[in-house]
């Protein structure tokens, strides 16, 4: 199947519609100029075909941006379903719909310390200063592909936590990407940047406002960690089953930090995520975890790297994908061992449970490694439910989706015992309950 959108013009972002987009903006002028660049690479994108490696099982022949626009404000009445907002209490929020920010708190205790927790198209006029040198500049960059440079012409906010040198965050936080108007584009943006010494948590989510709502999200995330910060981050993608979603996700880890990435992908169409993991300085270290539940006929798919720049270096991730009924999920993973990142330790793998026999997995790991003193290993697995299983569950009581839930909690158990944070564990484990038809 082919990826290729050359037939496809966008006609509502050419460069008209850019030009009148930048002029509802307030920014400073190198925000303005990054976004010029941005788009000059997204034009010339267009007439090149997206690289077969990473598209080549990702049919998208069916979108069309052109339906799709940025409106001009929030106009979503309904208020967005959220899976973890109710669950605990959180020391800082900040909320989007529709490209639009609705709500941005944080705590006294941390903003006199320094840290910012906000609306990324506020935070650039206030602390441009802190911003400009690592906004799409070291991690995603508007010319990698043609959905990164897309975003960079149009990104329209999003959510921004800064930590400074040594500060050490122990109370979480959270951030909300909503969509809630009919044939709404979302290109919001996630910047973390933790100075060195640094510690925070944030949980973040999409979700749709409605069921029946088209939408379209173009996103980035960057997460930017010095020496000896330590970063909890965690995406749950949930948006209705109407919604394409694109993203773009970086990770940049320095000498002796560390970075724990869990991702859970529930919802969306098509789901299309490209995340790489760099670990720059000696003794960096990431752990990386994914959880994916595909039901009636979506389409997940992840492109994962793990890139060892420096020596002394560890990077383990580990994905679990469900599928069911005529959905497919895809995961095309690398390890990639710099000539210089000698005693580096890699890992990744990912298992995939198939629940019908309509439905598909593609798992296909892979390793790059051009050091000669390395540990790097990978593995994919994929199976059916056993009969057996299910039928030793219900002779002890158990309807058939409620020995099918068993089944899939005991296949995601893995992942859950790698994730500190219970109210995420517990998130995740009711997400599972209500793709299975069981709860509310």
């Amino acid at each position: 199947m082919s990826a290729t959108l050359s037939s496809v013009r966008p006609t509502s972002f050419d460069a008209a519609a850019f030009e009148q987009f930048l002029a509802t903006r307030t920014e400073p002028a190198w925000a303005t100029d990054l976004r010029r660049r941005a788009f000059e690479a997204y034009r010339e994108s267009l007439v090149t075909e997206l690289d077969p490696e990473e598209w080549k099982r990702v049919d998208i022949r069916a979108f069309r941006p052109e339906k799709f626009s940025i409106p001009a404000a929030s106009t979503s009445t309904g208020a967005v379903e959220t899976l973890l907002a109710d669950r605990a209490e959180f020391a800082g929020a900040v909320s989007h719909s529709d490209g639009t920010c609705t709500r941005a708190t944080l705590s006294d205790k941390w903003a006199q310390q320094g840290v910012l927790l906000g609306n990324l198209s506020d935070l650039i006029q206030t602390h441009g200063d802190i911003l400009k040198p690592h906004l799409m500049t070291r991690a995603v960059k508007p010319d990698a592909d043609r959905f990164s440079a897309w975003h960079g012409a149009f990104w329209t906010g999003g959510t921004v936590l800064y930590v400074p040198r040594n500060v050490e965050v122990n109370e979480p936080l959270y951030s909300l990407i909503g969509l809630g108007a009919e044939a709404a584009a979302d290109f919001s943006h996630t910047l973390i940047i933790l100075e060195e010494g640094a510690s925070a948590t944030l949980l973040e989510e999409t979700s749709s406002a409605s069921a029946d709502a088209t939408g379209v999200h173009v996103g980035a995330v960057e997460l930017l960690l010095a020496p000896r910060s330590n970063l909890r981050y965690v995406q749950l993608q949930n948006w209705n089953d109407k919604v394409w979603h694109f993203a773009h996700q970086v990770g940049r880890v320095e000498a002796d930090a560390y970075l724990q990435w869990t991702v859970g992908g529930l919802g969306a169409r098509l789901a299309h995520i490209h995340q790489e993991v760099f670990l720059d300085g000696r003794g960096a270290s990431a752990e990386v975890n994914g959880v994916t539940f595909a039901t009636d006929k979506q389409l997940i798919s992840y492109y994962t790297q793990q890139t060892h720049n420096a020596p002394n270096t560890r990077s383990d991730l580990l994905y679990k994908d469900v599928v069911r009924d005529k959905a497919r999920c895809i995961w095309r993973g690398m390890i990639k061992v710099a000539k210089d990142a000698q005693r580096t330790d890699g890992y990744q793998r990912n298992d995939g449970l198939i629940m019908s026999d309509t439905c598909r997995v593609d798992a296909i790991p892979g390793l790059e490694i051009e050091a000669d003193d390395v540990r790097c290993t990978h593995g994919a697995t994929c199976g059916r439910v056993d009969e057996e299983q299910l039928f030793y569950c219900m002779c002890r009581g158990l309807t058939r989706s409620e020995a099918m839930h068993v089944i899939v909690e005991g296949f995601f158990q893995r992942v859950y015992d790698r994730i500190p944070v219970e109210i995420v564990r517990e998130t995740l484990g009711h997400a599972v309950e209500r793709k299975l038809g069981i709860g509310g």
